[in-house]
C-alpha cells in the first residue's frame, strides 16, 4: 500500500516539473521577442542616395547665353548637389567648336549655327529666344530709329546725331567682338555683311570700338554720351536706354510676339551621347522649372 502511494506522489511531481518547464520556455505575450518592421521610406532613401549623381558640366559658349545658363546651374544644383556644372563665357563661336570637338560636354551659342558649322552633326537645343536691344546713353535724346538708320549707322554711313534728329555731335559706335553670337546675329539681321571673294565680310564701320561682352557694351556706352550700341535684352536695365526700333520698344513681349524686328535664340548644342551629369542638366534647363527660369529675363520656349 505505502508503495502505491509513493509511486503516486511521483507521478504527481512529475506532472507539477513538466508543466513548470513548459511554462518556461513558452515567453509571455509581455516577453514576446519583437520582429524590427522598417519604416516607411528606409529603403527609398537608399534608392535615392543610389540615383544621385555625381560629377561635373563643361559648358562653354556665348558671353550672353552665359548669364541664363549660370542661373539654371544654380537651380540645378538643388536637385543634383552632387553635379558640379563649369561655365566658360568665350564667345559662341568657341561654344560651337567646343561642343564639335568634344573639350566641353555642353556649348553655348547667341546665333543660329552658319552652313559649314551644320554639317558637324551637332545637336541644336532652342532653350530660349533672345531680343538684342539698341542702346544709347540716358541723356540721348534719340527715342527711336529705323532699321535702316541702325544699318547705316553701324556701317558707318551715317556719322552724325543729327541727321537721325538729334544733336550736332559725331556717333561713336561701339559693337561687340568678332566671334561673339550676338554681333553674328545683330550683323545678320541689320544686313551689316558683305561678300567679299565669294565670302561673307562684316560691314562694321571701321573705327567701331570693339567691346568684349554685352556687358561690357553696356558699360563703355554709359560712359560716352553719344555713343550707341547693342546689347542682349537680358542686359536692358533702367540705367541705360534702349531705343525704339520703328517704333517697337525692345520688350520681351514684343520679341515673343513676333514684333521685334532684331531677334535670335539661345542655343545648347551637344555631340553624341550625353554623359549622365549633362543630360541631367539638359533635361533640367528644358523642364517647367528650367523654362521658368528662363522666362525670368528671356523668351521660354515651352
Amino acid at each position: 500500500m505505502k508503495r502505491v502511494k509513493w509511486i503516486g506522489l511521483f507521478l504527481v511531481l512529475m506532472m507539477v516539473a513538466t508543466a513548470f518547464v513548459g511554462c518556461a520556455q513558452t515567453p509571455s505575450k509581455e516577453e514576446a521577442p519583437k520582429t524590427e518592421i522598417p519604416q516607411a521610406g528606409d529603403q527609398g532613401t537608399d534608392t535615392q542616395k543610389e540615383d544621385k549623381l555625381e560629377g561635373k558640366v563643361e559648358i562653354i559658349g556665348s558671353t550672353s547665353v552665359h548669364p541664363l545658363a549660370q542661373d539654371l546651374a544654380d537651380a540645378f544644383a538643388n536637385v543634383e548637389p552632387g553635379i558640379k556644372v563649369d561655365i566658360q563665357a568665350v564667345g559662341s563661336t568657341a561654344g560651337v567648336v567646343a561642343a564639335h570637338e568634344g573639350t566641353a560636354n555642353i556649348g553655348m551659342a547667341s546665333r543660329n549655327l552658319k552652313p559649314g558649322e551644320k554639317e558637324w552633326g551637332l545637336t541644336e537645343h532652342v532653350i530660349a529666344k533672345d531680343g538684342i536691344a539698341v542702346v544709347v546713353h540716358p541723356d540721348n535724346k534719340i527715342d527711336d530709329l529705323s532699321k535702316e538708320d541702325i544699318s547705316k549707322i553701324f556701317k558707318g554711313e551715317i556719322k552724325n546725331w543729327k541727321d537721325v534728329g538729334g544733336v550736332d555731335k559725331e556717333i561713336i559706335v561701339i559693337s561687340r567682338e568678332a566671334g561673339s553670337g550676338t554681333r553674328g546675329a545683330f550683323e545678320d539681321i541689320m544686313d551689316l555683311e558683305v561678300k567679299k571673294d565669294g565670302k561673307k565680310m562684316s560691314a562694321l564701320k571701321e573705327d567701331a570700338l570693339i567691346a568684349n561682352g554685352s556687358g561690357a557694351v553696356k558699360a563703355d556706352v554709359l560712359k560716352k554720351e553719344h555713343a550707341i550700341g547693342y546689347v542682349s535684352l537680358g542686359y536692358l536695365d533702367d540705367s541705360i536706354k534702349g531705343v525704339k526700333v520703328d517704333g517697337v520698344e525692345p520688350t520681351v513681349e514684343n520679341v515673343k510676339a513676333g514684333k521685334f524686328p532684331i531677334a535670335r535664340p539661345f542655343l545648347m548644342l551637344t555631340k553624341g551621347e550625353l554623359t549622365p551629369q549633362a543630360k541631367a542638366y539638359m533635361d533640367f534647363v528644358m523642364s517647367a522649372d528650367g523654362q521658368n527660369i528662363v522666362s525670368e529675363k528671356f523668351i521660354s520656349v515651352k
